[in-house]
């Protein structure tokens, strides 16, 4: 089949050297102290996703007589898993920088707006938080995260918009 000028091709999907992964992880469980104290371990960086999860600690409790992770646990990780999105999608688009490279370009990344919705009580032994950048600009990204019970419910959700410059 000929081709047209308007007709596009797929682009090869974007995959992440171990080092940018790597780096990036350091930066968000060790660096970030933050993240440490609220157990934060990412399952999975990819363009598009990143995954974490997070296991219950006394230390998380919000209502003592049901156990339940206390909303600002909630509200902080999703925070947190909203820019490690912005990060990764910081990462995709500037794939002719060597990964060292990449991983300085988080410097002025802070959260500008941040909005979370408790649907239902997070009542568990652990957690899975989500994130996806809905628009990355030139300024400001977008994001989407979801916190989910482990057997998959959604918990809460987020949106959150990031400065990125």
């Amino acid at each position: 089949m000929p081709k047209t000028p308007h007709a596009e091709q797929a682009a090869a999907p974007i995959v992440f050297e171990p080092e940018f992964i790597e780096g990036l992880t350091r930066i968000f469980e060790v660096s970030i102290v933050f993240n440490q104290m609220l157990g934060l371990k990412i399952s999975s960086i990819t363009p598009d996703k990143v995954k974490a999860r997070i296991a219950m600690r006394p230390e998380l409790v919000g209502h003592y007589a049901y156990n339940r992770i206390h909303g600002g646990v909630i509200s902080a990780g999703l925070d947190a898993m909203g820019g490690l999105a912005v990060m990764a999608a910081i990462g995709a688009r500037h794939m002719d920088e060597a990964p060292s490279q990449r991983l300085h370009r988080f410097g002025k990344l802070g959260t500008i707006d941040l909005r979370i919705d408790y649907l239902r009580p997070g009542i568990g032994e652990t957690f899975e938080l989500h994130a996806e950048v809905m628009r990355l600009g030139s300024r400001v990204a977008s994001t989407r995260m979801e916190f989910l019970g482990a057997d998959g419910k959604l918990l809460s959700t987020g949106s959150a918009a990031y400065i990125v410059s």
